[in-house]
């Protein structure tokens, strides 16, 4: 900052370079909506393995289409993942959450941490009060809750069930337990402290019953829900309250989003997809469409294309949309190994994370590199002619293709059909350009509410060309030079006084991408030897 000599002296000014280095966003966060055995319904979770999904979710289960998506994610290269857990209530009598005691006198009531049978096998501790001397005045105990199906057991010691207790239980268990919640209401200072259960000894077990722990009751049991439908995710008001497909909302970034079948042998709905499409294209991201279950060869592929999988039209949101056909044939370890069919969402998305890590977003993701892993086969094999009267209608094909085995063999978007003659043709074309956006969007906050002037301009050029330039060297864009392959322009030609009046600044930024080469064509020709 300026400063203000005062004294004959020797003053020391550092003056802004200018330079705000640009960081490009992640391009694989991959947003996964369906149906869990457990984990929260209320937020969406970013993962980072499948370990993590088996813990806070539940791992595979049989009415999960999502639980396998996620697997085959991170089998064939996945990264980081969103998991947004939907939960449709039974209209029977059984809860959504598990309730049970704590305690062998002057109970507490606790809840499940979430919906789910899970909660069933939950059970409580109370043993070990602390400090006896001054528990009449704090209402100390210790807590012990653990989890039958996992093993897993949670202690919180010093807990109190005085109002405005440093470890108030109910605050303690919010913030710190993944299992339980606190259910008694404390709004007067009357809850007392519950009696300590029995002692364990050698014929009953610490976690035994005959009163050394707490467990759920037959008639406080909770249930999995039923199957969720397409009211679970785009019903009345979901996306002004943040529910269904729209709790991504809570997410900061996601830049793929998978919809497996939430019904066993099902598809999801035209509607759902077209909704799922507007919302993509709001948050810069692309969905990847499963086929519908009953394209069972090509011909009701090319029939179905455009009255199952999202309308087509210039200038619609399928741009940020790709369908890949047929579905995967793969082991089902809750069924003996037993071969099924799976939605390839999960696995394609995980190669489009792959291709990402190794080669860039610019880079198609589809050849003899983007292998399907843990693929046994596929539920319609197609042949080069096949392949070639889909591809023209924006449908990218799984082939096997020896030696390199079951691949994804197609990169075209929604509007890749050749009639619409789109810009956005190419997966990689339109996936770059989302990422570019997405980047500069978030990197160009500063410059609001910065004088609207020559100075900033400049600092705006410098920083964006900075960026650009660096993907030029990496290779994604087209030209041999850096004029060839993108442009930054931001002066009074493209901000005029009337922009300046209004408070706008408008910059110009141009790229020439890489395209893939779908057709390698070798021409032969014979020579006449010499004479």
């Amino acid at each position: 900052m300026p400063v203000t000599p005062t004294y004959p002296g020797v003053y020391v000014e550092e003056i802004p370079s200018g330079v705000r280095t640009i960081t490009g966003v992640a391009t694989s966060i991959t947003a996964f909506i369906g149906r869990a055995k457990r984990g929260p319904t209320d937020e969406p979770v970013l993962i980072n393995n499948f370990g993590d999904y088996e813990r806070i979710f539940g791992g595979l289960w049989k009415e999960s289409t999502m639980s396998f998506a996620v697997r085959d994610f991170y089998n064939n290269g996945g990264s980081q993942a969103v998991i947004v857990r939907l939960y449709k209530k039974t209209s029977g009598s059984e809860k959504e959450k598990a309730i049970l005691k704590a305690g062998t006198e002057d109970e507490i009531t606790l809840e499940a941490a979430n919906e789910g049978e899970w909660g069933n096998k939950l059970r409580a501790r109370v043993y070990g009060k602390t400090n006896p001397a001054s528990n009449n005045e704090n209402k100390l105990f210790n807590l012990y809750i653990k989890d039958e199906g996992t093993g897993e057991v949670e202690t919180f010691l010093n807990v109190s069930t005085k109002l405005g207790h440093p470890r108030q239980v109910d605050k303690v268990l919010e913030n710190a337990s993944q299992l339980v919640r606190y259910k008694n209401n404390i709004t007067i200072d009357t809850v007392q402290v519950p009696t300590v259960n029995d002692a364990p000894d050698s014929e009953n077990p610490v976690w035994g019953d005959n009163g050394r722990s707490n467990k759920v009751g037959p008639g406080d049991q909770a249930s999995d829900g039923s199957e969720i439908t397409e009211e679970e995710f785009i019903g009345s008001e979901m996306e002004g309250k943040k529910q269904g497909l729209y709790l991504l909302e809570k997410a900061d970034l996601f830049n793929l989003l998978c919809i497996p079948p939430f019904i066993p042998e099902k598809d999801i709905s035209k509607t759902l997809i077209d909704k799922a499409l507007d919302y993509c294209q709001k948050r810069r991201a692309m969905m990847i469409i499963d086929s519908p279950s009953d394209w069972m060869n090509k011909e009701t592929a090319i029939k179905g294309i455009n009255e199952e999988s999202g309308a087509t039209s210039v200038g619609s949101t399928n741009t940020n949309g790709a369908i890949f056909f047929p579905r995967l044939r793969m082991p089902n370890p809750l069924k003996e190994n037993q071969i099924e069919e799976f939605a390839p969402c999960g696995a394609i998305a995980g190669i489009f994370a792959r291709t990402d890590a190794t080669r860039g977003v610019w880079k198609a993701p589809a050849g003899f590199e983007a292998v399907l892993r843990g693929v046994t086969g596929l539920s319609v094999p197609l042949t080069d002619a096949e392949n070639g009267e889909l591809n023209p209608k924006g449908i990218n094909c799984l082939r096997v293709m020896p030696p390199a085995g079951k691949v994804v063999w197609g990169a075209r978007t929604r509007m890749g059909d050749d009639m619409l003659a789109s810009e956005w043709k190419y997966i990689p074309v339109r996936r770059l350009a989302l990422f570019l956006e997405e980047t500069l969007y978030r990197s160009t906050q500063w410059a609001v509410f910065e004088p609207n002037d020559e100075p900033l301009w400049s600092q705006l050029r410098l920083n964006i060309g900075a960026f650009m330039q660096n993907l030029f060297k990496q290779g994604a864009f087209q030209g041999s030079s850096p004029k060839d392959a993108y442009f930054v322009k931001c002066d009074k030609e493209t901000t005029t006084q009337y922009d300046i009046d209004r408070g706008i600044v408008n910059i110009m930024i141009g790229f020439a991408p890489l395209k893939p080469a779908e057709f390698v064509i070798l021409k032969f020709q014979q020579i006449a030897g010499q004479s």
